[in-house]
């Protein structure tokens, strides 16, 4: 076999395993291309999927806007948070984004005392709605909160200020929660604890809320410290976005030490479980509400990988494994984005853009 034949074959046996591919990145270019999908349905009311008990009959007949507004658009009111998060991460990344007059005019309208106060209320007007959005959407909100934290800007004061009231009414919700909740929710979609402890145990240390973080550590070492030889080789579920063995693996990088987390990293996956978390999620429609999850899985696979690997020493065996594997899932994944319909336009970009800024 000639030189050119033998380059020809070792990059062909490469792109099928998922290596050797480079990532996209997090470029003014692809910021621009996404910012489009939440601008456009930061606003738009229907379809909509607003997860409402019903009180009574009158209860029954509120349009979403009523019962949350600000958070009405994007299909469901996580959606329209982490939608908000993701255009504050591009207004403080790429100060001179295409779209930076209408991002400000939106956020503007949006980040108000008065909108933040009944977006609060609405989780203390209903016994039931204790619940709602609990613990995916709790985790977007606060994710929100500590981006704006983050940001020095005046802006971002200003707006970060007006959400308090929701920010402090998820977070008593969180407290009040945690010492009771007695096992965790291990499934690839929403209710997944893992994921949910993750952005809170971010949030709790930015904020430097110590009591909030000393509650999630703990939570984090009861459910998944003894946790050995995880079943990742039967992921994913066919409407998974979350991996729920990474989303653990992620959490416990934060909350063990490097040594101690590589000790027990090694019992927590087996090889056939590594291979399996490390292939490509198959979609047969992008058009499908809940197959398109798998999208999103990519995204999630990504960042966890990322954050995972950086942990581990250069000498580990998936170190490098798990950085090329992340490449592999946001190459393939990005250009989905903009196939499918509404079913992914309402949230895949933020997962996107979440996934290409830990890189």
């Amino acid at each position: 076999m000639n030189l050119k034949l033998m380059l020809g074959f070792c990059l062909l046996v490469g792109a099928l395993h998922g290596y050797a591919q480079t990532a996209p990145r997090l470029n003014q270019e692809n910021a621009e291309k996404l910012a489009v999908l939440p601008l456009g349905c930061i606003n738009k009311e229907f379809p909509n999927k607003t997860s409402h008990v019903a009180n009574t009959e009158v209860d029954n007949k509120l349009l979403p806007s009523e019962l949350h507004p600000v958070f009405y658009g994007c299909f469901d009111w996580h959606s329209s948070v982490h939608g908000h998060w993701m255009l504050v991460h591009l207004l403080k990344t790429f100060p001179d984004l295409k779209y930076k007059e209408q991002l400000i005019d939106q956020l503007n309208k949006t980040f108000t005392l008065a909108n933040m106060k009944a977006e609060a209320e609405y989780f203390s007007k209903y016994e039931v709605a204790k619940t709602f959005e609990r613990t995916y959407g709790w985790a977007w909100l606060l994710k929100l909160d500590q981006e704006l934290y983050e940001w020095k800007s005046p802006l971002a004061k200003k707006w970060h200020a007006a959400l308090q009231p929701l920010t402090q009414q998820i977070l008593s919700l969180w407290k009040a929660y945690l010492p009771k909740q007695t096992y965790p929710n291990r499934t690839g979609v929403h209710g997944n604890t893992a994921f949910g402890l993750v952005f809170a145990l971010d949030w709790a240390r930015v904020l430097g809320n110590k009591t909030f973080e000393q509650q999630v550590v703990d939570k984090a070492k009861s459910f998944y410290l003894k946790n050995e030889q995880t079943p990742a080789y039967l992921e994913p579920d066919g409407s998974d976005f979350f991996s729920p063995s990474l989303e653990i693996a992620d959490l416990m990088r934060r909350v063990l030490a490097k040594e101690e987390f590589v000790t027990w990293l090694d019992k927590f996956y087996e090889e056939r479980s590594v291979q399996q978390i490390g292939d490509m999620p198959i979609i047969s429609d992008l058009s499908d509400y809940q197959t398109v999850h798998l999208v999103g899985l990519s995204f999630t696979r990504a960042w966890c990988m990322r954050g995972i690997a950086a942990q581990l020493p250069e000498n580990h065996p998936w170190k490098r494994r798990f950085n090329e594997t992340s490449d592999h899932f946001l190459a393939n994944a990005l250009p989905l984005i903009f196939k499918g319909n509404y079913g992914g336009d309402h949230w895949l970009a933020s997962f996107a853009v979440y996934a290409l800024a830990q890189h």
